[in-house]
């Protein structure tokens, strides 16, 4: 009896590592597809495990967000750190900004991390205070370089790149075409570029002087414009509804 129980702790423990990994792995696609908003109901299915072991894992939808993305928020701080020791402060806002959209593009959770407050996740607080230190040195010089209008702010800045950042998802998602939309559970495609358009317009709308150069990204159609529109809105269709069979 004694030796059946030194056996089933070890087995108990390999159980629960396991189990974890599955949620984790769960978790990140269903985040990546629907938001950080997505049913965990849903996660604990996709993992294969119950409700109970998804709550016992993680007791909040907070600390599963932060167990998921917690990498993910490392490597935005580290991007900031190359963004303020770069030589010319505007490639380094730009090459920034570009890092930082292109995640924001490829994944719905980590959108709604880096453009929303969500208590509770630990190392967010820092990521948001990290990411406001970064554009608010790169203005400074700018500002010191005559580069940037004097009168812009960092919040000016910040609240523009939000407002930017919440349409990416839309806006990626009406410039994918069907055949390159990965299905529920498999792994994303490398999402299109088309957010690179409204960000470098939000971007000359900073600058003191014009800069000549072609946009980058081709303009929308009145049709892909409508699609964006409607992704934006509640009433779209949830990856999570189609899922359950709502």
């Amino acid at each position: 009896m004694t030796v059946g129980a030194r056996d089933g702790a070890p087995r108990q423990r390999r159980d629960a590592r396991r189990n974890r990994e599955l949620l984790l792995e769960a978790a990140h696609e269903v985040f990546t597809e629907q938001g950080l908003d997505a049913a965990l109901d849903v996660i604990a299915r996709r993992a294969g495990v119950g409700n109970a072991t998804l709550y016992r894992h993680f007791p909040t939808r907070a600390a599963l967000v932060d167990a998921v993305f917690r990498d993910s928020l490392t490597g935005t701080m580290d991007a900031g750190e190359r963004a303020r020791r770069a030589p010319d402060a505007w490639a380094g806002l730009t090459a920034y900004l570009e890092a930082v959209f292109s995640t924001l593009a490829a994944d719905r959770g980590s959108n709604d991390l880096m453009t929303t407050h969500l208590r509770g996740v630990e190392g967010l607080e820092a990521v948001h205070e990290h990411n406001r230190g970064t554009v608010d040195a790169l203005l400074s010089r700018l500002r010191d370089e005559g580069t940037v209008r004097a009168d812009v702010t960092t919040e000016d800045v910040l609240f523009g790149l939000a407002a930017l950042g919440r349409a990416v998802p839309a806006l990626t998602a009406a410039t994918t075409p069907p055949a390159d939309r990965a299905a529920p559970g498999a792994a994303p495609t490398a999402p299109p570029d088309a957010w690179r358009r409204p960000l470098a317009l939000f971007l000359a709308g900073l600058r003191t002087a014009p800069v000549a150069g072609a946009l980058p990204a081709p303009a929308l159609s009145a049709a892909e414009l409508g699609e964006v529109l409607r992704e934006l809105g509640p009433h779209r269709t949830r990856a999570g509804d189609r899922e359950t069979g709502a």
